[in-house]
């Protein structure tokens, strides 16, 4: 039920992309990262600005870079958000890099030379990794690190680094958003199996618990009657809070006001009755918050323990806002208790010497090596050294308590271009690592502060700011040709950047609620979907141009234009989506124009109801088949007022559809978490939002019948299935690309997602203020400034 502009992504679009393994992001509106999604209506212009004097001139001066909230967890083991992330990230290296095509470098201490059009880059990195499959069905990684890389505190990174930074993603404690746990590393399974932590145990047991083997009585009663209720209260009101930050507010001004009442009205646990009242949605409670009896957190939190059935856990990771239930509790209920047998060391993780350390997979899996490839994160200062010595199965902290580690969440530390200072007034400062292994960054100083999106254009041109990443619609990059003298993206005030967004636009239909005869995978119900996708395709074009400008494009496959995976126009058997009729034939031809295309794509349509078991007459439809509709809703989160990408092409759709007796019906919402709790609750039709993608094309999330998001769409199809996890089985990139065009093609047909477009993410910098030539060239979507943040000079 929760308002889902925030959601949880494993990787950013930007800097140092293999942070993988390190952590989940949650961010606002276009910020998204992984397989995650928004509903790419214009961003809120919320967050505050904290510092408005110009920013001096100078080599000595200090880079500032426009950001979004920081929820202050600066680690790459447990950070929460984008923005942590990218700051997380100046501080920490990882195993491996990557070059602008997003590939790996698997060759960094020596390096390797990249063609990027038609300019050779070399990258280096600080280790090499060798993969091996041996005959047994074993994968090994094999990682050589480079010598004489440093923190920044002067200690050296070593095997014994990357083997702590390993040993706490595998800790059967470890509750951050890294999977490197999930891998099939030989030995791990026994190694965590034989406990679980105290808030688990308390969880399963409940209340009414009567077998103490692994915890007392009154720790039952402790956390029950006291630190539970006090954390649900936290949490609760953190829900409130975040409500109130970004301006959602409650029709009725009474209830506005009330933070709870507000709270629990804009993440759907409660109805703005708007006459000062709200009632409860899941106990059906009313409180009169205008007459002064408004709920208090803690009726928040219980109401949402009756939404779920008491399930804690579930409640938790699904409704939090910025943290879990858990973060709010006492770290003793983190700390993992034996509950059986296991051995305390993962077979599979080897120090081969000082220097290398060996990974062994039971098996292959495609998507391993971006969870192997790590930030490495120094044992001495994230753990204790004292209780490090690998021979003895002693790893940097105790098995199962990670509170040393979550100690420094605040405070990173590691061998990156900069080192934490602090973060003060919603800005955090960072200075050079003079013991940076490429070399001393050029400026000195660096800043990351918070900015709302209304100001990440004005304050670089006003000296507040000297790099941003304001939203690229055609009208923003209107506004930032026209602060050139010059009148391009690029001149005397502002230099632009533009790159391929890692994610794509997309509408689309669950197939189960938009079916025939309640058999989402029939013919007849794939043709009623494709009726629907083939007039809304049509509009595609003009409106996303519209909308854009050049910023965007139409795309014709549920896949980013950025992954090596995806169809080419110049392939083969590359095809426009929707645009064959029922018995495949192409439905438009050269030189028609944009009206004759829409003709044409109503009549296909009638062609594919007519095939899914309408009754069709006179060019209209009069009946609908058994189970299916004559009309669908479709949701889409453009505030209110149409400000979405797709509106245009949804209302353009509506209005043809209408002519021939079939309605799509438009629900524009102003809180997008109607829309997100549809999605969940497998209530939704249509609806319009966006993917942000991984580096790796892996569709096991989205697609697979056990992925995270596959209830989205309902396919549940054991041959998609087959292609997608035959997929994760193949290392040979062009045979993954066959079968992932195989599975794309799938989905196509299936019609249950139309793609619409591929944006670009805008980055301006302050020309008179950032020395231009220093910036990080051909940039894109893998490979930013953030790569040579350490090259960048002040004018």
């Amino acid at each position: 039920m929760k308002n889902r502009n925030k959601v949880l992504s494993a990787l950013l679009a930007g800097a140092l992309v293999l942070s993988t393994a390190a952590c989940g992001a949650q961010a606002p509106s276009d910020n998204q990262p992984a397989d995650t999604q928004t509903s790419e209506s214009a961003p809120a212009d919320t967050a505050e600005a904290t510092q408005e004097e110009p920013v001096a001139a100078g080599s000595d001066a200090p880079l500032v870079i426009a950001e979004d909230d920081f929820s202050e967890k600066f680690s790459e083991f447990f950070c929460a958000s984008v923005p942590d992330q990218r700051v997380a990230d100046m501080t920490a290296v990882s195993l491996l890099e990557n070059d602008r095509a997003g590939e790996l470098i698997y060759n960094g201490i020596e390096g390797e030379t990249k063609s990027y059009n038609g300019t050779d880059y070399t990258y280096e990195g600080i280790s090499d990794c060798v993969v091996t499959e041996n005959a047994d069905g074993t994968v090994d990684y094999d990682f050589k690190l480079r010598e004489g890389v440093k923190f920044s505190d002067g200690e050296e990174l070593t095997a014994d680094d990357v083997i702590f930074s390993y040993y706490v993603f595998l800790d059967p404690s470890y509750d951050g958003s890294g999977s490197t746990y999930a891998l099939p590393i030989k030995g791990l399974e026994a190694y965590r199996s034989g406990s679980d932590t105290l808030f688990n145990l308390l969880l399963k047991g409940g209340a009414e618990n009567t077998d103490f083997t692994f915890f007392t009585e009154e720790q039952q009663k402790q956390f029950f009657e006291k630190d539970l209720p006090d954390a649900g209260a936290k949490f609760a009101q953190s829900i409130a809070d975040y409500c109130t930050s970004k301006g959602y507010l409650a029709e009725n001004e009474a209830v506005a006001k009330d933070s709870i009442a507000n709270g629990m009205a804009n993440w759907g646990f409660a109805k703005d009755n708007g006459d000062g009242t709200i009632t409860t949605t899941a106990t059906g409670t009313d409180f009169d918050v205008a007459g002064g009896k408004a709920p208090t957190a803690e009726d928040f939190f219980n109401e949402m323990l009756a939404a779920y059935d008491n399930d804690v856990a579930t409640l938790s990771s699904t409704e939090k806002a910025d943290n879990e239930v858990l973060d709010y509790l006492p770290d003793d209920y983190r700390v993992a208790i034996s509950t059986g047998d296991s051995v305390d060391y993962v077979e599979g993780i080897q120090k081969v010497n000082d220097y290398e350390v060996k990974v062994t997979l039971t098996e292959v899996d495609a998507t391993a090596i971006y969870q192997l490839a790590i930030m490495v994160q120094p044992m001495h200062y994230y753990g204790d050294a004292s209780k490090y010595d690998y021979d003895a199965h002693k790893f940097g902290f105790e098995k199962g308590d990670l509170s040393s580690v979550r100690a420094k969440t605040t405070t990173p530390m590691g061998a990156g271009p900069y080192k934490f200072e602090k973060f003060e007034n919603k800005i955090v400062y960072l200075t050079a690592n003079e013991n940076y292994w490429r070399g001393v960054p050029v400026t000195k100083n660096l800043q990351f502060k918070v900015t709302s999106n209304a100001d990440k254009e004005s304050g670089v041109v006003q000296g507040t700011i000297d790099i941003s990443d304001p939203s690229a619609s055609k009208s923003a990059l209107e506004q930032i040709a026209g602060e050139n003298s010059n009148g391009e993206l690029s001149g005397d005030k502002l230099t632009t950047v533009l790159t391929d967004y890692r994610g794509y636009g997309y509408i689309g239909m669950n197939s189960q609620n938009v079916c025939v005869g309640g058999e989402n995978g029939s013919e007849a119900s794939k043709n009623l979907r494709k009726a629907i996708a083939t007039v809304i395709s049509v509009y595609r074009d003009v409106t996303i141009d519209s909308y854009y400008g050049e910023a965007a494009s139409v795309i014709n496959y549920p896949i980013s234009n950025t992954s090596w995976a995806a169809p080419q126009a110049s392939d083969p058997d590359y095809k426009v989506a929707f645009s064959v009729d029922v018995d495949g034939n192409d439905i438009y031809t050269a030189g028609m124009s944009e009206d004759e295309k829409y003709a044409a794509a109503l009549q296909a349509a009638l062609g594919y109801f007519e095939a899914a078991g309408y009754t069709v007459k006179d060019g209209k439809l009069t009946a609908a088949p058994s189970g299916a509709k004559m009309g669908y809703e479709i949701m889409i989160g453009g505030g209110g007022s149409g400000d979405h990408p797709s509106f245009g092409i949804l209302t353009a759709a509506s209005e043809a559809l209408k002519t021939i007796g079939f309605d799509l019906t438009i629900n524009d919402l102003s809180d997008t978490s109607i829309m997100w709790n549809a999605l969940e609750a497998g209530t939704a039709e249509l609806w319009c939002a966006a993917w942000q993608t991984t580096l790796d094309p892996d569709m096991f999330q989205i697609y697979h019948s056990e992925g995270g998001s596959a209830g989205h769409y309902r396919i549940y199809s054991d041959d998609l299935d087959k292609l997608v996890l035959e997929a994760r089985t193949v290392t040979d990139q062009a045979v993954r690309k066959a079968l992932y065009k195989e599975a794309l093609d799938y989905v196509v047909d299936f019609a249950c997602e139309i793609p619409v477009y591929q944006r670009q993410d805008c980055t301006i910098y302050s020309t008179e203020r950032v020395n231009v030539d220093s910036i990080t060239p051909d940039q894109t979507t893998y490979y930013t400034f953030m790569n040579e943040i350490h090259k960048i000079a002040m004018n």
